[in-house]
């Protein structure tokens, strides 16, 4: 069996990774082609370009780039029919990979998984019945998703978080960390402005003040900030003059699984965290970090979402609870002053989180089976079908 992959995020190509792992397992002569990162070549992926280029984020962002991108999904569907897959499987970023996948269906019948499920009830509600036309089976990452995709007429099985396949620091290895970064005892406030360009120049010059603010009282407190190889230089620019003598963690030289047990060992290790929104709230949730997220969007695409979004919370530990547990300073109320005073209110109480975020890693899978094998059963079943 031959499997196409297309991913277009960090978080994707993790997916990615994960679940070719799961159907070698399950399927060991299975081969691959596509597009991805680090996990997915890890794989045996030859990605057709860098995956970094579809890695764009916001409608005023893409369009400066809106005509590469169009050539860049013709040569894909182009890529697809030419390799003779027998599945399709399309990873988040749903703007470019159900173009694609819009092309190739038009070309010859291909079964088509989209994997991650689109936000539909935050948003673009439609978006399921526009998928439906070109997807047939959806993997859901979120529990309450698959009754919308089937309401719109295609598969859907919830095959758990990838979040919850990580390991979790042990108090050896958050020592460790302490260690090496020179930390020694001292609480720390860890810092996550985000992994692309765009999020670090909006974020810093509005989370520093509230650090700076927040840290006042606290001058025994450090700041550590976890970032990615792609925008390290960017952060740490922008962090030189932040009290809390900064600590960045650069993964650049690491290998990936280095990389990532330093930050869960920094997670873990943390007192309260800022961080931007988006799939890192998982990832304090899972290492019982306290957190307040912060984001700021481009000016238009934030009155466009605004506009859009049906729901009140961005946050995935709020949404998967149902409740509202995480402050969020967002768009107009992402400032230094709401932003250290949400700080406060978590410092003061800091085990308000801890039931919410123990039970949005059980409502995700964690004690289950792997959700990359459980991923790539779902594909295979579905093939059958």
């Amino acid at each position: 069996m031959k499997v196409y992959l297309i991913a277009g995020e960090p978080s994707g190509d993790r997916l990615g990774g994960a679940l070719m792992a799961g159907l070698r397992e399950l399927m060991p002569d299975v081969q691959f082609a596509g597009v991805g990162g680090q996990a997915m070549q890890a794989q045996g992926l030859k990605s057709l370009f860098p995956m970094q280029e579809l890695s764009i984020m916001g409608i005023v962002e893409v369009l400066p780039k809106y005509r590469h991108l169009k050539r860049r999904i013709a040569e894909t569907a182009q890529d697809v029919l030419a390799s003779g897959a027998d599945v399709l499987v399309t990873i988040d970023s749903p703007d470019f990979c159900l173009r694609v996948a819009r092309q190739v269906r038009e070309a010859r019948e291909i079964r088509v998984v989209h994997y991650v499920a689109p936000s539909v009830w935050a948003w673009r509600p439609k978006r399921a019945d526009k998928m439906a036309k070109v997807v047939d089976h959806v993997l859901a990452l979120l529990p309450f998703e698959p009754p919308y995709m089937e309401a719109a007429g295609m598969e859907c099985d919830f095959v758990g978080h990838p979040v919850v396949a990580d390991p979790e620091a042990s108090d050896a290895e958050v020592a460790a960390f302490r260690m090496a970064q020179g930390l020694g005892d001292a609480p720390y406030i860890i810092v996550l402005p985000g992994s692309r360009g765009g999020e670090v120049s909006r974020l810093t010059p509005i989370f520093g003040p509230a650090v700076r603010d927040f840290l006042a009282k606290r001058p025994e407190m450090r700041v550590v900030i976890p970032t990615v190889g792609a925008v390290a230089d960017q952060v740490s620019a922008a962090a030189a003059d932040w009290p809390g003598a900064p600590v960045v963690l650069d993964p650049r030289g690491m290998a990936e699984p280095e990389a990532n047990s330093l930050k869960r060992a920094a997670l873990r290790g943390a007192q309260i965290a800022l961080a931007a929104s988006g799939t890192v709230s998982l990832e304090l949730a899972s290492a019982g970090t306290p957190m307040v997220i912060g984001f700021k969007a481009n000016w238009l695409s934030w009155q466009l979402a605004k506009m859009l979004v049906k729901v009140d919370t961005a946050t995935l530990v709020n949404l998967v609870t149902d409740t509202r547990t995480v402050p969020e300073c967002l768009g107009e109320n992402c400032t230094p002053n709401n932003i250290a005073a949400a700080l406060e209110q978590v410092i003061a109480d800091p085990e308000a989180q801890a039931a919410a975020m123990e039970d949005t890693m059980q409502a995700l899978g964690r004690g289950g089976e792997a959700p990359g094998l459980r991923a790539a059963r779902a594909v295979l079943a579905g093939m059958e079908r």
